[in-house]
Formats: structure tokens, sequence, C-alpha cells
């Protein structure tokens, strides 16, 4: 199937994307194209106006920050943030994370600022920017807002940002310390939609007891989520199964989805055999990075 018939346009810079924006009824921004190319030819969207943003070379920077954090434009390439040297020197989980975002050919194409603004439920990077705590800028004629990631999703791929404006970046504040980490997801084939999947950090004290940790879910609800109460309870303990177990116990509490292909009690137990995972292996990266001179 094609689209239905729409206008293009094609903007050079983000005050030309703004006021397309402002001024053309029912358009739909073209990031990527992975995930609205599809939605177009299957005529689940049928918009009036698609303006494409990859002329838009301002939403494509990466650059750190004065205060140490790291400044992502919306439209920064998956395959850039791959190969990006600064995240790989201070947020090396987005290089590991990366690895499960579909395929070569997808990542070449897709954006950061894309996948946040599409919200699948078992994407990646949504999860990460969760798990790092990210800050997200929108953009209209009218202003600039702020907005935690954690605030971002309002239900089932539904974003916090309004009709008139656009992703334009997303801010990280790497953990300082040496810390370990860990990302990973079950599906039945490498690059399909995840089942479920787990993103995790951890940072040691110096006789090994958890200083502090951070975990992330994916696949399993409708958003992308934290469990805030297994970090906490995490904090001052050494790695057990014990200690591990409020993951579980928060996991098993979640509202899971549940579709024609899995149930939600499933996509729980993957998630609970992932966390266990994801945390032992972050504790023994964590206990490497520690002892490193």
């Amino acid at each position: 199937m094609k689209p239905a018939a729409f206008q293009y346009h094609q903007p050079h810079s983000l005050s030309e994307a703004l006021e397309m924006l402002a001024s053309l009824e029912d358009a739909k921004l073209l990031a990527g194209g992975q995930s609205l190319g599809p939605m177009l030819n299957f005529r689940y969207l049928m918009p009036e106006h698609v303006i494409d943003l990859n002329r838009v070379l301002e939403l494509q920077k990466i650059g750190l920050q004065a205060d140490g954090a790291i400044n992502i434009g919306a439209m920064a390439r998956q395959f850039e943030l791959e190969r990006d040297q600064t995240l790989q020197d201070r947020a090396p989980i987005f290089k590991h994370t990366l690895r499960w975002v579909g395929h070569y050919a997808t990542r070449n194409r897709g954006t950061l600022g894309g996948s946040l603004a599409h919200l699948d439920p078992s994407a990646e990077l949504p999860g990460l920017c969760s798990l790092l705590d990210a800050q997200l800028t929108v953009q209209s004629q009218t202003g600039i807002r702020q907005i935690s990631i954690h605030d971002w999703a309002l239900g089932f791929m539904q974003t916090a940002v309004e009709e008139r404006e656009l992703l334009t970046n997303v801010v990280i504040h790497p953990w300082s310390e040496p810390h370990g980490y860990a990302f990973l997801e079950m599906s039945r084939r490498h690059g399909d939609f995840a089942i479920a999947g787990v993103g995790c950090l951890m940072a040691l004290e110096p006789d090994l007891r958890i200083k502090k940790a951070a975990i992330s879910v994916i696949g399993v609800t409708s958003i992308p989520g934290r469990l805030t109460k297994a970090e906490q309870a995490l904090k001052g303990e050494h790695f057990s199964d014990a200690s591990c177990q409020m993951a579980l116990d928060e996991i098993a509490q979640l509202d899971a989805l549940s579709d024609v292909h899995y149930s939600g009690e499933y996509r729980k137990r993957i998630a609970q055999a992932l966390v266990k995972r994801a945390l032992k292996t972050a504790y023994d990266d964590a206990i490497q990075r520690s002892c490193r001179p």
C-alpha cells in the first residue's frame, strides 16, 4: 500500500521548521522515518502535510556542556550515538544499548528524537534516557519548555509534547563516579521488538556495598519505567539474591501489557529473569571499574 497524498515540506533551519509547524494544519514531523514511514504506508496516519527535518543541521549536534552534561540533538542518528567518543567515554551504556536497537540499516537512519517521540513501549532509547534521568527540550514559536524524561510519557505512545511543539534536544548527566552497567532484552530474533528489556547502572562503596543504582524496564508496561523502590532498597547492600528480591517484587506488581503474542504475566517473568542478570552484570562490572588504578 502507498501513503495517502500529502504536501511535503523541507525546512533548512529550526526557525523555518517551527514556522511551518505553527502555520500548517494536520502536519507530521519526519525524522528518520523508521516508524512514520510504515505508518504512512499502511495509512495508520494520513496527514495533510509532512515536514522533513533532515536538513535542519541545528538538530543533529552532539556536544559536551560546561557542567559535564552531554547535549544531544533530537536528529542525531543512532549510528552516530553508537560511535560518538564523548558518549563512549562518559556514558558507555549508550553504545552497549544501541547494539540492541534494530539493525545497522535502521540505526543508520533512526534518530534519538524520533524514538522518543514515537515512544514504543518496547523501544530501547526511551528506557535508556529514563535510566539516565534525561532532560528533554521542546520548542515552538511561542517558547521553550524543559521536560523531565519521567514526565515525558503520558500513556501508550503518548508524549507530553504539544501540537505545535517539536523535540529539539536531549541532555543527560552521566554518572561521574566509576560505575558498572548492563542492558539486556529478550526478543524472538535480534532486532525485533523486545518482549521485555532491563537496563541497569550501579556504583559501589569502597567496601563493595552498593552506593547507588538505577534500573529501567521496557516492553512490560505501556511506558518505560524505573524500579525506584528497588533502587532505594539496594543502597548499602552487598549484591545477593536477597538484595535482588525487591526488584523482582516490584516487577511482579507492574500493570503489564498483554497482546496476541505474549501475556502480561509472561512479560513480567522475562523481565524478572533479565533484571537478576542485569544487576549481577552491572555489579561485577562496577567491581572491575572501581578497582582500576
